[in-house]
Formats: structure tokens, sequence, C-alpha cells
């Protein structure tokens, strides 16, 4: 039996739906100014812990509302990528040296803020010899010293298809494994069935498992 269409509204109002006749904006469609108490919080410990996240390098517009709710990407290695995507915000250059105190710095703020799970991205470090994953093992190995029951996501980069560098990463048994792939016309898959082919992690109760696997497809021209 068909299922029936149901139209999504936001305050009563379709979404989709064509502006006022005022030419004013709707009022669910603006975003307030960041500046909360909880926000300042978080902004403070990342300065004082010297962490990034993608939230702010990205440019996200959500970030008052993320952030006031403890909600935050947090992204490693660095702030400068070694690639320069068209579709990306994150700055690019010469990237910063790697900070192998980085990981402790990262579950100690995870700490603080009482995090049940945790979301950790990163820049494109090809300059390192595994791309960084030391760095992602090492987030995991901090948070479940500190915070044993936090769950923890990761979405690393393509690691230029080394299996080296993935195993590293799974190896630290993170609970959700995402890694994007390029479908452009510039940048070849590099990372299908990678996933897949990674053996199960250890499970911190002993029981057989596999950590949650997926990858986001972006459609782009490469990098520049």
């Amino acid at each position: 039996m068909a299922v029936p269409l149901v139209q999504l509204t936001k305050n009563g109002v379709p979404l989709g739906a064509p502006a006022s006749p005022s030419g004013r904006k709707p009022s669910w469609l603006k975003v307030k100014a960041p500046g909360g108490a909880t926000y300042m919080q978080v902004q403070s410990l990342m300065r004082d812990l010297g962490l990034h996240t993608v939230c702010e390098e990205a440019r996200c517009p959500n970030i008052g509302e993320c952030w006031e709710h403890k909600a935050a990407t947090f992204m490693i290695l660095g702030s400068n990528c070694t690639r320069n995507c068209a579709y990306c915000a994150v700055g690019h250059g010469t990237p910063e040296p790697y900070d192998p105190a980085e990981p402790a710095r990262l579950a100690q703020a995870v700490e603080k803020l009482g995090l049940r799970h945790v979301v950790i991205t990163s820049v494109d470090r090809d300059d390192l010899p595994n791309g960084g994953a030391e760095a992602f093992a090492g987030c995991i190995t901090e948070i479940r010293a500190r915070l044993p029951e936090a769950s923890v996501e990761v979405l690393t980069p393509d690691f230029k298809g080394s299996e080296t560098a993935l195993r590293i990463v799974m190896d630290a048994r993170p609970d959700i494994f995402n890694q994007p792939r390029d479908d452009g016309t510039a940048v070849p898959s590099r990372t299908a069935g990678w996933a897949l082919r990674a053996r199960p992690a250890r499970p911190r109760d002993g029981t057989p498992a596999q950590p949650r696997c997926a990858h986001q497809v972006r459609h782009h021209p490469g990098p520049r």
C-alpha cells in the first residue's frame, strides 16, 4: 500500500515556500548570532587547549546553535589542509608541524564537556607518512582512557589509498568510521571497499562486532 506524502513545515510554513509578499525572509530561515554562555565556554576551552573544530574552520552557520548544545566536530592535525578543494572553506597551505600531544588535549576537552559521543575529522595531511592516521588512533585511545563509555566517530581523509593508514585507525576501534569518496573526474575514488577489507574491531566487551562504516560521496571537480 502506498504511503501518504507528508508535507514538511516549519512553524506552520511549508518548507520551500516562496518568500513573504513583503520580501522579508521568514523567521525560521534566520540564524541567531552566536554568543550564549555555553557557546563562550566551548570557545574558551578550544582556545585554551589549542584545538580546532570544523565548525569554525569551515565557517558553519549553525555553530551558535550547536555549541550551545555542546555539539562540535573536532578537527585535528592543524587548520591548514595540504589540498585546495573548491567546495571547502577550510584553509590550505603549509601545514603546522605534527603535534603528538594533541590527542591528549582533545580527550581533556571531551572530558570537560562531558560528551557521550565524539566526532573527529581532520584536514588532509599528505605531507605525513600515513596521512596523520596515528593522530586519529591516538585520539580514540586517549578518549577511551578518560571516558570509556563515550562513543567515538571518525571521518578520516582518503589517506591516498593507503591500507596501512586505514589499519592504524581501525585497530584503535572507532565506534563509527566514515570516509569521503571523491567522485570528481579529476580525483578518482580511492576508498571504495576499504571498510569491508578492514578487519573487525575488537569490541570492549569481547563479543564479535564490527564498527559501523559509511562513505560520504562528494561530487566536485577536485583540488585546484
